[in-house]
């Protein structure tokens, strides 16, 4: 099994191809899901801005379209500090987000915080809402 660590020196060496030529503000994801496949997203801008892609978004996406729904660790890294998932992104990591599910936010592999998505998104609104 891939450690923590690991898949944070990932985010940080993929961060470099995080395409930000009107924020220059590079983001990048990994997410390692419950069968320990890995897979990864950066941020993606556009010059009309709304069609702009996050990372996490992005690396959720391409492992759902993969098949895969469970996820152990979503890790993100961006220029600032600490980059913590934009409302939109906490929202999707919600949908597929369950209690086993971390979320890190890491300045490098030895600087990084551990959430889950009820710390990050409160009282939200989820699939569970709809039954």
């Amino acid at each position: 099994m891939i450690e923590v660590k690991e898949l944070i020196k990932r985010a940080l060496e993929i961060k470099v191809r995080a395409y930000a030529p009107y924020s220059n503000f590079h983001v990048a994801c990994v997410v390692m899901t419950r069968s320990g496949k890995v897979f990864e997203g950066v941020n993606v801008e556009n010059a009309s801005y709304s069609p702009t892609l996050c990372a996490e978004r992005n690396a959720l996406s391409t492992a759902i379209t993969d098949g895969e729904r469970e996820f152990l660790y979503i890790v993100i890294s961006g220029d600032s500090d600490y980059t913590y998932p934009c409302g939109v992104c906490r929202q999707f990591i919600r949908e597929f987000a369950d209690d086993y599910t971390r979320i890190i936010v890491a300045k490098d592999c030895d600087n990084y915080k551990t959430y889950t998505i009820d710390e990050l998104l409160p009282n939200s609104f989820s699939k569970k809402d709809l039954k």
